[in-house]
């Protein structure tokens, strides 16, 4: 085509747009009709504390022993699908203007590096048990590379003795060298703020434990649950994003089953759902997939969800 005839080159130097003399004079009249647009802000329509995007991506999604488990000959722990290799279970999420991790259990130092997180601004704590907990002083990464600076952990007050207890040598006077610092802050089952990320909790109990669960924007994360209350139900019910527990198949004391899952997600209507703390024992990743409900799926190690 020839420069004259509108070749796309011209474009670059302005030449093309010359060929339409009146296209300025026709750009007032039109944004003329829309005099508010300047002040218009898309996020304004959206009610607190939503966000206007967030992505999440999952650490870990094994239950406590993880999977493989040590010794096991079974065709998930023998499985050379990725999907079936889960580390304990862990979501980090990042926000506009934060990124935390919810849990830190054993797997913690191997699930920051394989993501090559390099910063980290808070840990949030579900509950006390050991495959949530157990990471927690990997946080000296994150005192060296703020400067010194105490590592911010959220959790309720039962999760906070069982830190004092079980990482007693963080509160010894006189310190350390080289131990963690962490700057605790106390949560309970009201909304609370890590910058300017609000974070709804979510009360569920995990047998007769109680474990929170969090929502934060249109997204909700619960695990370690086998009960969840009316009224917290309705805290999240309906949400864009939702990631439940689910062990196994067989009926289990302190954890949903797949079936009751499934239940649940039903009652719970979100648009999207992702199972998480899964065993060994639930089958393989590719033969469950093959029988969820199409807008439930499995999450996998590794998974990010941008919302």
């Amino acid at each position: 085509m020839s420069g004259e005839r509108g070749d796309w080159r011209n474009c670059q130097s302005g030449r093309y747009f010359s060929l339409l003399p009146n296209l300025s004079s026709l750009l007032p009249n039109l944004f003329s009709f829309l005099p508010n647009l300047s002040s218009f802000h898309p996020e304004s329509l959206l009610p607190s504390p939503y966000l206007r995007l967030m992505r999440i991506t999952f650490l870990g999604t094994g239950t406590s022993q993880g999977v493989p488990i040590i010794g096991c000959q079974c065709d998930v722990c023998r499985s050379v699908d990725p999907r079936d290799k889960r580390l304990r279970t862990s979501v980090m999420v990042e926000t506009d203007d934060v990124k935390f991790v919810i849990d830190s259990g054993p797997d913690f130092r191997q699930q920051m590096l394989r993501e090559n997180v390099r910063d980290l601004d808070a840990l949030v704590f579900t509950h006390e048990h050991k495959d949530h907990l157990a990471g927690l002083d990997e946080v000296r990464a994150f005192n060296f590379l703020s400067g010194g600076k105490p590592f911010p952990v959220y959790a309720t007050e039962r999760v906070q003795q069982a830190i004092r207890r079980e990482f007693a040598y963080i509160f010894e006077t006189p310190s350390y060298p080289g131990i963690p610092k962490i700057n605790i802050h106390s949560i309970s089952n009201n909304a609370f703020s890590i910058g300017n990320t609000k974070i709804l909790p979510v009360e569920v109990f995990h047998h007769r434990l109680p474990v929170l669960g969090f929502r934060i924007g249109d997204f909700a994360y619960i695990t370690d649950a086998n009960r969840i209350e009316e009224k917290e139900r309705a805290k999240i019910r309906g949400v864009k994003v939702l990631v439940l527990n689910a062990l196994r198949r067989e009926t289990h004391i302190s954890h949903f089953t797949l079936t009751e899952a499934l239940e649940m997600i039903r009652d719970l209507a979100p648009e999207k759902a992702y199972l998480t703390h899964l065993s060994h024992q639930m089958g393989l990743h590719a033969d469950v997939m093959a029988e969820l409900p199409d807008n439930v799926s499995i999450a996998h190690d590794g998974l990010q969800l941008t919302i």
